[in-house]
This record gives structure tokens, C-alpha cells and sequence, in this order.
């Protein structure tokens, strides 16, 4: 190790704009073993390796499947990487690197940190080339979990679950399961067949799956709760929040979600809203996360005249990821930063045709480190434009089973929980975007793997008594 010294920091070659703009495939070339066991072999091994420890918020052992990894060791670094993550190589693609766990990294520094996520999708694909598959138990017993919601959450609890010799039952309303791994985050960033992939092991590890099934509406919450020995919840938080003007009815005016999963509908060959069309048209897209750079780059991709990004903040307030802003510049999108919207702009026959915008300026604020965002007087201006995507976070869903069944929420919407992610009802677990608010996949991964260790040990507490 300590090669850090003679190795430079070197991330994973992306394919020129104009290529990859021809299409939607992931615009990152995989590592050679070469280069992987170099980049691993930079570690310096931590005593305390904050990139573990506070960087990662499944606290995955990331120095020692590098120390494998640098060492040629591949079995022992995919065993070690899939034991704490429920799809590492999958996470290794859509995490936010910069903020975790290489963020937290010793080599920051100076020197550059150790290309982590890129060094993970290297072991696992590796892996699973040479027939590597994490270990499940062969034979599960007679308990079994409903699982509400098939996105990371729902993925890891049964991963989890099965790993302790449980028997998880997903029930997803959609056609397909992965949830947000499937149809909120575009090809280009995360392929399709890593989320099937993923499904296909837990299927052969013995998790049961339920397609097209709404709980409340195909099956009671009731049902669920008298046929299983606990209930997980991991739906997400995918309402997505408006701004208070008039226009949303209008043909040109889409909510972020439904406009990437109708794209990744029709990437699928399944039914889709002819309205979500984008081809030859210009592109106003408002927000300044990684949903946004989704937004920005799917309409690019899907023939766009023009696109542009507006932001109420300057770009080191940007809530995306660096990566994602980086690889929207080059696939030209437009960005106007300290711009907020003020109301749609329609022609007289009711028709949006635009936005009106402000400028603004960020004052200091006591009660936040970034501060308040502040108009500038005199400073409207319109931004033209035919079709205008709304990117601005999301809200919890209204369910109605759960004010049914009792189930507490909080102020904000979200599901309470305990210390054990149990909810106020005694059996029924939550985690993910529907207790946090919409937050990241990584953090939904974790909610579903600990929610699936107070359930196991909830279990078997039954089972010894």
C-alpha cells in the first residue's frame, strides 16, 4: 500500500459528450484490473478510516476490500463488499462519492482520494463475471416479511432478511420492481440490468414477488399484517413539490418523476404517456439536484432543441452532485444560477410559453450556513420556453391505509419510528424516503438492512420464547 505516493488519483474514463449523447448507455468506462488494483493499492489503511467510519453511511469495510482488491485477492473483495451493502455495485454508480465516502478519505489532502466508487463497481462486476454471488442460506424457514415497496429499501430489508433465513414478500404496485433504482434514475447513469440482476439473485435466494399488487387496493393492509409475521414499508417519497402558481394542468408544464419514468417506460418497450415528448423542443428545467441533472440530461438525450438548468443559488450551493453538474456542462446544458421563478408566462390563448424569473442574491441567515436566498429589485426577466420540467424535491405521499391502520406521522408527513425502526404499530417497520423525506438511495439501503435486523431479532425473541 502507500502507493499513493506514485500513483495519481485516476477516475474512470467517460465516453466524449458527442458520443454519448447518441445514446442512452452509462457514459463511464469500466476500469482494467490494472488500473483497479493501482488505484486500491493507493489506500494508506487507516487506523480510522473515516471513509468507513463517517464518510459511508453503511459504514462498509472499504479499506479492506481495497487491501483484497490491490492485492489481486477478487473472491475475498466481492464477499467482503456485498456484506454490508445490499448492491454495492450499484451504489459504487449512483452515490454521491464526493460527499461520502471519498469525501471523508485521508488522501483528500493533497494527493486526491482513492476513486472508491469506481474501485467497488470494478470488484463486484469482476465478480459477477467470474460467477461470484453473494451467500443466502439454502433452506429459509416457515417466517415471513410483506415488504411494501420494491426501491432500495424494500431491495436491502430482503436482502437482508433472506441473508437471516427469512422469508421476504414484496408487494410493489408497479409493472416492474426497483422502484427508484428502475424508473427514477436514467440508463446513463445506472444500466437496468444491475437493478434485474439484483432482483434475480434475491429470487433465487427464495424472496417472493408480487407485481401490480397496491396495498389498500389490490390487498388490505389487514390482509398483510394477519398472513405475515411483520411488515416492512419502504415506498418512497415521490409527490413532487409545486410552486404556488397557477399552470400545472398545462401540457407543457411536467413534475420531474412522471417525466423519467414515462422516458424510462418507453427505453423499456412498455406503455407510456405520448405526452412526456421533449423532441425539437426548448427545455426549461428548475431545480439544482441530482433530479434536476436527470431532468437536464434526459431531455438532451431525448432530442431537445435546447435545455436549460435555473438554480435560486449559486453553483457551490448546488445540491447535485458534482459529477452530475460536470457531465451536464459538457452534454451542453445551460446553467443560470441565483434565478428563482416567479410565475408561468401564457400566450392569450392560455398556453405557457415561458417563465418569469428573478434574480436573486444569498444574505447571511443566523438560523442556516448557506444562508437566505434574497430578490434582487427590479431584476424579472422571461425565459422562453416550450416545455417546463419541475425538479423542486418531493413530498411524502397521502396513503390512505396507513391514517387507516393507526400508523403516526409526523409534522412534515413522514412515518415516526423508534430506535427499531418500528412504527406505532408493534410488527410494522418503516424506513427510507417515506420516514426521511426524500433523501438518497444509500440511505434507504441502510433503513432496509437495519429495519431487517430488529425484524429478525424480533422473530426469533418470539420463536425462543
Amino acid at each position: 500500500m502507500y502507493d499513493y505516493t506514485k500513483i495519481e488519483r485516476l477516475e474512470r474514463k467517460k465516453i466524449n459528450a458527442k458520443e454519448r449523447l447518441a445514446n442512452y448507455n452509462e457514459i463511464y468506462e469500466a476500469y482494467s484490473d490494472t488500473t483497479a488494483k493501482g488505484q486500491s493499492s493507493r489506500c494508506i489503511q487507516c487506523g480510522i478510516p473515516y471513509c468507513a467510519s463517517s464518510g459511508c453511511p453503511l459504514n462498509n469495510n472499504i479499506p479492506h476490500w481495497l487491501k483484497f482488491n490491490a492485492e489481486g485477492n477478487d473472491e475475498k473483495a466481492f464477499q467482503i463488499s456485498n456484506e454490508t451493502s445490499p448492491f454495492p455495485e450499484i451504489l459504487g454508480k449512483i452515490c454521491p462519492h464526493n460527499r461520502l465516502c471519498e469525501g471523508a478519505c485521508t488522501l483528500n489532502d493533497g494527493h486526491g482520494a482513492v476513486t472508491i466508487g469506481s474501485i467497488e463497481v470494478h470488484i463486484n462486476e469482476k465478480g459477477f463475471e467470474n460467477g461470484l454471488k453473494p451467500s443466502f442460506p439454502k433452506q429459509l424457514s416457515d417466517k415471513k416479511v410483506a415488504i411494501i415497496g420494491s426501491g432500495p429499501a424494500g431491495i436491502s430489508c430482503a436482502n437482508f432478511l433472506l441473508r437471516a433465513g427469512i422469508k421476504p414478500v414484496i408487494f410493489e404496485k408497479a409493472d416492474e420492481p426497483g422502484g427508484l433504482l428502475l424508473y427514477g434514475i436514467p440508463e446513463f447513469k445506472l444500466e437496468k440490468k444491475d437493478v434485474f440482476r439484483r432482483i434475480q439473485l434475491l429470487l433465487e435466494a427464495g424472496m417472493e414477488l408480487k407485481l401490480n399488487t397496491e396495498v389498500g387496493k389490490d390487498i388490505s393492509f389487514e390482509e398483510l399484517r394477519n398472513e405475515h409475521d411483520a411488515v416492512f414499508m419502504g415506498f418512497g417519497a415521490t409527490e413532487g413539490r409545486v410552486l404556488n402558481h397557477e399552470g400545472y394542468n398545462s401540457e407543457h408544464v411536467y413534475m420531474a418523476v412522471p417525466f423519467l419514468t414515462n422516458i424510462q417506460k418507453k427505453r423499456l418497450g412498455k406503455d407510456f404517456d405520448l405526452k412526456y415528448n421533449v423532441h425539437g423542443k426548448n427545455v426549461v428545467v428548475i431545480g439544482g439536484g441530482d433530479t434536476a441533472m436527470d431532468c437536464v440530461r434526459t431531455s438532451i438525450r431525448s432530442g431537445a432543441k435546447s435545455v436549460k438548468c435555473v438554480y435560486r443559488r449559486d453553483e457551490e450551493n448546488m445540491p447535485g452532485s458534482d459529477k452530475e453538474v460536470k457531465a451536464a456542462k459538457e452534454e451542453g446544458i445551460e446553467f443560470i444560477f441565483t434565478t428563482a421563478p416567479k410565475h408561468f408566462v401564457a400566450d392569450e390563448k392560455g398556453k405557457i410559453i415561458g417563465m418569469k424569473f428573478v434574480k436573486t442574491k444569498i444574505a447571511s441567515d443566523e438560523k442556516s450556513p448557506r444562508g437566505k436566498v434574497v430578490e434582487v429589485e427590479n431584476s424579472e426577466f422571461i425565459i422562453e420556453a416550450d416545455i417546463i420540467i419541475l425538479a423542486l424535491g418531493f413530498n411524502h405521499q397521502q396513503i390512505k391505509f396507513l391514517n387507516k391502520a393507526g400508523i403516526k406521522a409526523n409534522t412534515y408527513g413522514g412515518i415516526e419510528v423508534d430506535e427499531n425502526y418500528q412504527t406505532s404499530l408493534t410488527g410494522v417497520y418503516a424506513g427510507g424516503d417515506m420516514v426521511r423525506g426524500a433523501d438518497l438511495a444509500v440511505n434507504a439501503a441502510l433503513d432496509g438492512r437495519e429495519a431487517a435486523f430488529k425484524i429478525s431479532a424480533q422473530i426469533k425473541n418470539k420463536i425462543a420464547v
